[in-house]
């Protein structure tokens, strides 16, 4: 056993963790970054948003991601509902500053984010994962095991956990709920050889609906796009054959998307992952921070999941300087970055739990200009929901256009409804009786 001190700890090397540990040691801070695996590692999350542009730019990192990356200029919905697919453009969005953003293989973004921390100071140790932290009045202990057996112990004055759906500290604590308003399940895999979008548009991500649920389509820089559906529980539940032949069999579901992978071939094992939607009952306390996914993750259908982590992770930055350095502060500050956490998964849970109504598709799938409502639509797709953009009129507007078209389409509306209440609600049987 060895023992160690630091100023903050940091569980965990993804986005979130890394941004975090790269902040804090550039303003001078003792920093200790800890990561289970080893960078390059695979993860799936690989769409980013524009406004994730600014904050590469504040790392030092953007010339790196911008190599590594596959530009994306905006997104195609396709339904099986309606005509023809609609393209929208992150350019037309309210401010028009951030028309662009990247794909990316997500075990190169990570590593480049890694590595920049350890860069600006951080002592960033892989392959060492935490197993217990005891929190006292003056900070935390925390031990981990390295690959090679050895036990360490580090006494730190505040812990940041950046862990993902590991949820180190939520699960610990006993703090982490699973979602009771939405609930869903994901099944992806790599292809070659898929069609895609012509011309300067070739990166943009595609979203297809379905009857069970909705498809991604990513293009990556080497060639391979990400395929991934996203499903209720009780579709996953019915699966009879392995995770390939299912999501084969779930393409073919889906003509639109089945015609653009009609030449593609699947290079890589496919992943099933069930009942993931959660949310822990807070995100911080005296010492401790939850970032990005470790505090709550809903659905991928809005490639939000690096944007709030990476945000989550600049705002903790100064939430934990404010903790160090003035404790009679930091009652506010942990609550103002409390209300900057809620507010990100408040603002896109809205539409990700109306993502498979009749009435949002509709209104996604035939966009408008009157009052203004695509830019400020846009403006939440690209993440620009942090920076006070006044677009909150604008979407208490679309959410009235969207429950008259609820009423409008009152029985289809209710099917969806109901067919998600059953999804929930098979979910907390499930875990009751386990």
């Amino acid at each position: 056993m060895t023992e160690n001190r630091c100023d903050v700890l940091v569980i965990g090397g993804g986005p979130a963790g890394s941004t975090i540990s790269a902040l804090l040691a550039q303003r001078g801070r003792d920093v200790v970054l800890l990561e289970k695996s080893r960078h390059p590692r695979f993860h799936i999350g690989e769409s980013l948003l524009p406004l994730n542009m600014p904050l590469f730019e504040r790392l030092g990192v953007a010339g790196e991601i911008e190599r590594i990356g596959m530009p994306k200029y905006g997104a195609e919905f396709v339904s099986q509902w309606h005509d023809r697919p609609v393209h929208v453009d992150f350019a037309n969005a309210w401010d028009r500053s951030f028309p662009f953003t990247y794909q990316v293989r997500r075990s190169e973004f990570d590593q480049i984010l890694f590595r920049n921390a350890a860069l600006k100071g951080a002592r960033a140790i892989e392959g060492c994962r935490v197993t217990g932290v005891d929190f006292h009045p003056d900070g935390a202990v925390v031990s981990a095991r390295q690959e090679d057996g050895l036990e360490q112990r580090w006494q730190a004055r505040f812990v940041a956990d950046a862990s993902g759906r590991d949820t180190f500290l939520a699960t610990q604590l006993g703090i982490k709920q699973r979602n009771r308003k939405h609930n869903s399940a994901a099944l992806f895999g790599h292809f070659s050889g898929a069609r895609r979008l012509p011309g300067r548009i070739e990166g943009n991500i595609s979203l297809f609906w379905f009857e069970h649920g909705w498809f991604w389509f990513i293009p990556l820089s080497d060639g391979a796009t990400s395929i991934g559906a996203v499903c209720s529980p009780h579709y996953m539940k019915s699966r009879k054959t392995d995770p390939r032949q299912f999501l084969l069999d779930t393409i073919a579901l889906c003509p639109a998307l089945a015609e653009r992978l009609r030449d593609a071939s699947l290079i890589s094992p496919v992943t099933a992952t069930g009942n993931y939607s959660y949310m822990a009952e807070h995100s911080s306390g005296r010492n401790y921070l939850l970032l990005g996914d470790a505090f709550a993750f809903v659905d991928p259908v809005f490639s939000t999941g690096v944007m709030l982590a990476m945000q989550s992770a600049f705002v903790g930055a100064d939430t934990i300087e404010s903790c160090l350095d003035r404790p009679r502060e930091a009652r506010r500050a942990l609550k103002t970055f409390d209300a900057s956490t809620r507010h990100g998964l408040r603002t896109f849970s809205w539409f990700i739990y109306r993502v498979m109504t009749p009435a949002l598709r509709h209104l996604l799938m035939n966009p408008t200009q009157r009052f203004r409502l695509q830019p400020a639509i846009l403006s939440v797709l690209a993440g620009d929901i942090f920076r006070g953009t006044p677009v909150g009129l604008r979407l208490w507007v679309f959410k009235f256009a969207y429950y008259l078209n609820s009423v409008r389409t009152l029985r289809r509306s209710l099917m969806a409804w109901k067919q998600r209440k059953h999804a929930i609600r098979d979910t907390r049987v499930e875990t009751t009786t386990t």
